[in-house]
């Protein structure tokens, strides 16, 4: 029974990948800033939650470290928690801009360096481990007003191969997923041309980024490593001019 913990579970793409793990009979954690939302997703999985903002360096720290003492050691970490946050670049705020990479970035940084202290200080005896990162496809294309996720979600990216070399010794391979549009919320309209504009021929849901996740934390897929991987319909390899 692998032991995980997500971040930013308790709706949309983290909560479909807490689902999945526990349908395949894994032990699960996770953490979310909604209570509610966390508790209900607890209930229906039978995943443990702590209800935390992962802003909160030490309430983080202190979760993750719960786990490792009580579990042993973490199998999987992935690293989901996110938020957009989009605003104008001459409206918002240095603080703005930092939360967002507090929330998004630091927090990668701060399960995966605990994580391997972890592993260090058992000698590195355990033969299996993965980080899988949540990224996304505007780390390498953009709209107006998106800096502060877009930094975030570059430093995402560099952070997972960069920690794929680090952790190399504990045996954990590190790869990111980013997503294209993926539709988690009930209320969204989605048009049939919204679909049609994907190669795939419909917007993504959060159970294709749970099923990318599994893949990479599958035994046999161990010699993926350090990579991004690209969820998005193929709408990042479409050429799209300007309409006449």
């Amino acid at each position: 029974m692998r032991r995980i913990f997500v971040t930013g579970a308790g709706h949309g793409i983290g909560r479909a990948i807490v689902e999945a793990f526990a349908a395949a009979g894994d032990r699960v954690a996770f953490c979310d800033i909604d209570t509610a939302r966390g508790e209900q997703v607890a209930a229906s999985t039978g995943a443990r939650f702590f209800p935390l903002d992962v802003c909160d360096k030490a309430a983080l720290e202190t979760a993750v470290q719960t786990l490792l003492d009580e579990w042993g050691d973490l199998d999987i970490l992935v690293n989901n928690v996110g938020i957009g946050g989009f605003e104008p670049l001459t409206t918002t705020t240095v603080e703005h801009f930092e939360q967002i990479l507090n929330t998004n970035l630091r927090s990668a940084f701060i399960t995966a360096r605990l994580l391997a202290i972890h592993r260090e200080k058992q000698g590195a005896t355990n033969p299996y481990g993965r980080i899988v990162n949540l990224c996304s496809t505007r780390y390498l294309q953009s709209e107006a007003g998106t800096e502060a996720y877009a930094a975030s979600k570059g430093g995402i990216w560099s952070l997972t191969h960069a920690l794929a070399v680090s952790l190399a010794p504990y045996h954990i391979t590190v790869n990111c997923i980013a997503p294209g549009w993926i539709s988690v919320n009930e209320e969204e309209v989605i048009r049939p041309e919204d679909h049609s504009f994907h190669l795939s021929g419909r917007v993504g849901r959060a159970e294709d980024i749970a099923r990318t996740c599994l893949f990479l934390c599958e035994e046999k897929s161990d010699f993926i490593n350090g990579q991004c991987i690209t969820v998005d319909g193929g709408v990042t390899k479409k050429m799209i001019y300007p309409e006449e």
